[in-house]
């Protein structure tokens, strides 16, 4: 009996990329035997982020945030926003959050820790701006309880053990002519890292001029220095 081939994925036609990006998410799916759901995800992030209960996931701008606050709550998901008194909720709006899912806390103080534990709780996702330097041990129990309570966390800032972190490259608006007119649309590199790999970054219209948020029609490859180090 003749014995059948088994190709490779990269015999397949299928780019290493999209491997990798494959593994990552069935591994992300698995951990410490709490099943790790899919949480509504832009559709401009395909194939660069997947959000997940049990995870916490960076943003260095708060038009990131709200754009991954946007499709949850529109899909039916409560969230929260924490310790971010310069939250704007009309800009919010616009980008597609659905305020009346969303509790605000713009101010929790020294207690910001238990408000955080306490809404991770009861929503599904929790945006956090950490006054302080967050510790691994304190990293590590909100991770657990987020784990447990199947919420997901996007930090404003840094946090230790995150699992991507989602920058804003460049920014160039457009509308104004001469003095004259409104901004009207942003066109925004985002750069999604995870761990020491490279960054994957894409094109997006944040906000487009005929809607919130849209990718571009061409995404931008990786590009690294000689040395190693992202350009």
């Amino acid at each position: 009996m003749s014995s059948i081939p088994i190709k490779s994925p990269r015999e397949r036609g299928v780019p290493d990329g999209a491997v990798v990006l494959r593994l990552q998410e069935r591994i992300a799916g698995m951990q410490d035997g709490v099943p790790r759901i899919p949480v509504a995800t832009h559709p401009a992030l395909s194939g660069l982020l997947q959000l997940r209960t049990g995870g916490a996931y960076e943003v260095d701008s708060a038009s990131l945030a709200m754009m991954l606050l946007a499709v949850p709550s529109q899909e039916g998901a409560w969230s929260a926003v924490i310790g971010a008194d310069d939250f704007g909720i009309e800009a919010a709006a616009e980008l597609g959050v659905d305020l009346t899912r969303t509790v605000l806390v713009p101010d929790p103080g020294e207690q910001w820790l238990e408000a955080t534990a306490a809404l991770v709780d009861v929503v599904t996702l929790v945006v956090l701006r950490p006054p302080v330097g967050v510790t691994e041990r304190t990293a590590s129990r909100i991770s657990a309880r987020l784990r447990k309570r199947s919420s997901a966390l996007i930090v404003w800032g840094t946090w230790p053990g995150s699992e991507a972190r989602l920058s804003l490259r460049s920014s160039v608006w457009s509308g104004l002519d001469a003095g004259h007119g409104r901004l009207r649309s942003r066109r925004v590199t985002v750069a999604v890292r995870r761990g020491s790999a490279p960054a994957r970054e894409a094109e997006l219209w944040l906000p487009a001029e005929e809607g919130p948020v849209r990718r571009t029609a061409m995404d931008l490859p990786t590009r690294t220095t000689l040395d190693g180090a992202l350009a």
